[in-house]
């Protein structure tokens, strides 16, 4: 099978290339294609980086910590009960979530190096398979370190659009929890 493999086309012109692993986390993966393909996440900005571990996207208020009372889905990891393999080595695309493990609706997160700690805790859905140079690069980029700000870079890094190819993946409309689960819970 050829996994579905999302495109996130930056507002410089570069592309990071993800691809997506549906037998791992197949609601995950159905979720992300669903918001990606309807253009939900296009104008958005990756709104967090914290050097040496992570690069955030996909939040809708620009806010690492948001609420979302529209939907959430079920967390794909061994912690909530959904066997979960992918380790989170760098590149490896997951989900954020708040302190509820079934929290997660549209944060993504991409590990900028290996964190064991979030092994079996957060639904790891997929890896870069190019472009891996441009998040060394971002993961290096200034930010605000004030306590309370989550290390918005100082400088907007916008994702002008993310798309996913399914290639051979049945997709199917995600399983969602709605009203979602609040993140602080």
């Amino acid at each position: 099978m050829n996994n579905p493999v999302a495109s996130i086309l930056l507002d410089d012109g570069r592309t990071i290339t993800v691809e997506l692993y549906p037998e791992i986390a197949p609601n995950t993966v159905n979720n992300f294609i669903q918001l990606a393909n309807s253009g939900r996440y296009d104008g958005l900005t990756i709104h967090r980086i914290v050097k040496e571990f992570v690069l955030q996207g996909g939040s809708f208020t620009g806010d690492c910590c948001q609420e979302n009372d529209e939907f959430s889905i079920r967390g794909e990891f061994s912690e909530n009960g959904f066997e979960n393999p992918l380790k989170h080595e760098t590149g490896v695309i997951s989900m954020a979530r708040g302190n509820h493990f079934d929290s997660a609706a549209t944060q993504w997160f991409i590990m900028h190096r290996p964190a064991e700690r979030l092994d079996g805790k957060y639904a790891a859905f997929g890896k870069v398979t190019g472009g891996q140079e441009i998040v060394e690069e971002l993961g290096y980029r200034p930010t605000d370190e004030t306590p309370g700000k989550n290390n918005p870079p100082l400088t907007p890094i916008i994702t002008e659009k993310i798309r996913v190819n399914l290639h051979d993946w049945n997709y199917t409309e995600p399983e969602r929890i709605i009203p979602g689960v609040p993140l602080h819970s």
